[in-house]
């Protein structure tokens, strides 16, 4: 990897600050509570002074966030960001941020999310509409209970159909996944799956069964990005930006050219350009598994493997915090937290594993080392969109 790291912009930009908020089932807090707690607690983590912030990004609460939850933080930021893209808003917004702290326009921006998801569906305070908006291109498929979830499904099928891939495979990715929530405490679901168990669950959206997709759960997080003249100041190992890359695809279906590619085929191949690296330099990957199905294809189209291989990358626990390219390693969307939009919790987890700091989970080298490389990669909508951020330890 490149011994000095730098933004293609100019100045160096660092991870300095992560956090996560309480989570899981949250009935106490609000959206707003959540933002609040996890930035106090990135803030904290960086061992930054809050006066360095000049930065805000935020999306998904508020009616005009960011200034909203900026004004609830009690921030004044001078650069803000409130990209709406999905769940891979957030590495789309570290891209932005990271761009926007190299040209100096901001010195340190901090990205922050909170949700009640399953706190106000349990609590029937609000009903939650899957089939999206009924006008502009949309409408089209709206009529014919056209759901996020049924697109995903009609990707994975064709992918089965186009290379052969198997139920069992895709199952492979929930397994996978709760094995590496069964070592953090902090997961929601923690007892091991089968494949037999995936497989004969309530279908959903066929192939979906029931733990091909994501669970529902509170929870917020917080990513605080600086110069890196602010470095010094830091109490924890700083996580250099290396490379980002985004892209966007479709909102209808009839708009996608091909159901087995996703827009990281783009994101991908841009962050590792930048970067001035490749997947087999990638020690572990964070990313955006809403269904089991996403996994998969991902990792073919950030080039981990060939397209229409993913079905064999993924077995034999490949995936696992041991296995040949840990993936997902507090246990994903599928096992450890999924709040709505996921894409912020990617990035707190690569760089916690990078910063030596993931107890129990702990990735390692070969020689016992503590990875130097790792990728992030957000998906938002149905494969609408795609952000990925490629960090090092420097």
């Amino acid at each position: 990897m490149p011994t000095t790291p730098r933004n293609r912009a100019g100045r160096r930009v660092a991870v300095v600050g992560i956090s996560l908020s309480d989570g899981g089932r949250v009935d106490e807090a609000t959206p707003y509570a959540l933002h609040a707690q996890a930035a106090r607690r990135a803030l904290a983590d960086s061992g930054l002074d809050r006066a360095v912030i000049d930065g805000f990004g935020s999306a998904g609460l508020g009616t005009l966030a960011p200034v909203e939850v900026a004004e609830y933080l009690g921030l004044r930021p001078r650069w803000v960001d409130s990209t709406a893209v999905g769940g891979a808003a957030w590495e789309v917004m570290a891209a932005h941020a990271a761009d926007a702290v190299a040209a100096g326009h901001a010195n340190a921006v901090l990205l922050v999310y909170g949700s009640t998801a399953r706190a106000d569906i349990k609590a029937r305070r609000r009903t939650s509409n899957l089939s999206f908006g009924a006008r502009g291109p949309l409408q089209f498929e709206v009529p014919y209970g056209h759901t996020l979830i049924a697109k995903y499904a009609m990707a994975a099928r064709r992918h089965m159909h186009e290379y052969g891939t198997t139920l069992e495979q895709l199952a492979e990715v929930a397994v996978q996944a709760r094995a590496n929530a069964a070592l953090n405490p902090e997961a929601m679901f923690r007892e091991p799956i089968t494949v037999d168990e995936v497989l004969s669950g309530p279908m959903i959206a066929d192939p979906f069964t029931k733990l091909h997709c994501c669970i529902r759960s509170d929870g917020g997080c917080a990513v605080l990005l600086a110069a890196e003249e602010y470095v010094p100041d830091t109490a924890r190992t700083p996580v250099w930006v290396l490379g980002t890359g985004e892209h966007v695809s479709h909102t209808t279906m009839s708009e996608w050219e091909d159901f087995t590619v996703s827009p990281a085929a783009v994101s991908g191949r841009l962050a590792f350009e930048r970067a001035g690296v490749g997947p087999a330099d990638v020690d572990l990957a964070q990313i955006y598994d809403a269904f089991t199905y996403m996994t998969l294809v991902t990792l073919e189209d950030l080039g981990f493997c060939a397209k229409g291989e993913g079905g064999a990358f993924v077995e034999k626990g490949r995936l696992t915090v041991g296995g040949g390219l840990p993936v997902n390693t507090d246990g994903g969307g599928l096992s450890a937290c999924h709040p709505g939009m996921r894409g912020l919790f990617l990035l707190v987890e690569a760089v916690r594993q990078l910063r030596g700091e993931a107890v129990g989970r702990q990735v390692r080298r070969a020689d016992g080392s503590l990875p130097e490389l790792a990728v992030a990669s957000g998906t938002g909508g149905w494969f609408c969109s795609s952000g990925t951020v490629v960090l090092g330890r420097g």
